[in-house]
């Protein structure tokens, strides 16, 4: 099935865009599948900041999904596709056999009334979850596990789909949304077909206030600051203080490599860059 183009219409004068929402076909969520969402401001346990411009945004609720589809040879039909304030990909509602409601991420192409399934028997079709030695070689998935039984970690957001290149002993080669190539073992469970609305890579903020809505606090540059506080603060006019592209903690950034090695660095077979 071919999906339809999600179009963009400017809201002003701003150069603002907003998705026009066609492919939502249910505006409440499932009661049973919310959860409280406090807020932390970027900061961890101890009140410290470790994630920095953060803060302030719209109240909101998270929608429990279920990146595991640990549900095996059950059909489920697509309730509703719905909007996730939490997410760029929208999700989509479904209702299994035994009456059970899981939340999943909604792939390109999913229609309501469509029958989705979790297993190694599952047909090769948008929505469906197998392990990776049942997906054909050559097969767009997202959604795909780390470690086997832990729950999609790759491959999660708007428009994102990685392609199954060869399978070699117990590990398949899979190449990334960022052009990385890396092995997964055969038993990490992906779904198929590429993550929707595609097309929110071309939403503009448009204005500071939309930021605020989304809980992006404003970011200061480094050389507006006094010495004290950044390596490119200070001097006379337009100046980075005399010191390399650096961090706020003087750590040199475009192009030092700050990665240590990790057992995971024998799973990756090609960089991204």
């Amino acid at each position: 099935m071919v999906a339809k183009e999600i179009s963009f219409v400017p809201s002003d004068v701003s150069g603002k865009t907003v998705s026009t929402l066609e492919e939502i076909t249910k505006k409440e969520p499932q009661k049973s599948l919310v959860a409280p969402l406090p807020k932390s401001a970027g900061r961890n346990f101890s009140g410290k900041i470790t994630t920095y411009h953060r803060g302030g945004a719209h109240k909101r609720l998270y929608r429990i999904i279920d990146f595991k589809r640990d549900k095996i040879g059950t059909p489920a039909r697509v309730v509703s596709i719905e909007y996730d304030p939490n997410r760029k990909a929208k999700i989509a509602l479904l209702q299994y056999a035994d009456g059970e409601k899981r939340y999943i991420i909604a792939p390109l192409g999913l229609r309501v009334n469509e029958v989705v399934m979790a297993g190694p028997e599952a047909e090769i079709r948008p929505g469906n979850a197998l392990p990776l030695k049942n997906i054909p070689v050559g097969s767009l998935i997202h959604n795909i596990e780390l470690f086997p039984g832990k729950g999609g970690q790759i491959c999660r957001t708007a428009g994102a789909g990685a392609q199954v290149l060869a399978k070699e002993e117990a590990y398949a080669q899979v190449k990334l949304p960022s052009g990385e190539i890396r092995r997964f073992r055969l038993e990490c469970m992906a779904v198929i077909g590429q993550v929707g609305n595609v097309d929110n890579k071309n939403i503009s903020l448009g204005k500071a206030g939309r930021s605020r809505w989304l809980g992006i606090r404003p970011h200061v540059r480094g050389t507006a600051m006094n010495p004290v506080d950044h390596p490119h603060g200070g001097g006379k006019g337009k100046s980075k203080g005399g010191n390399i592209p650096s961090t706020p903690w003087g750590m040199p950034t475009r192009g030092y490599k700050t990665r240590r090695k990790k057992p995971s660095d024998k799973l990756i077979v090609k960089r991204r860059k």
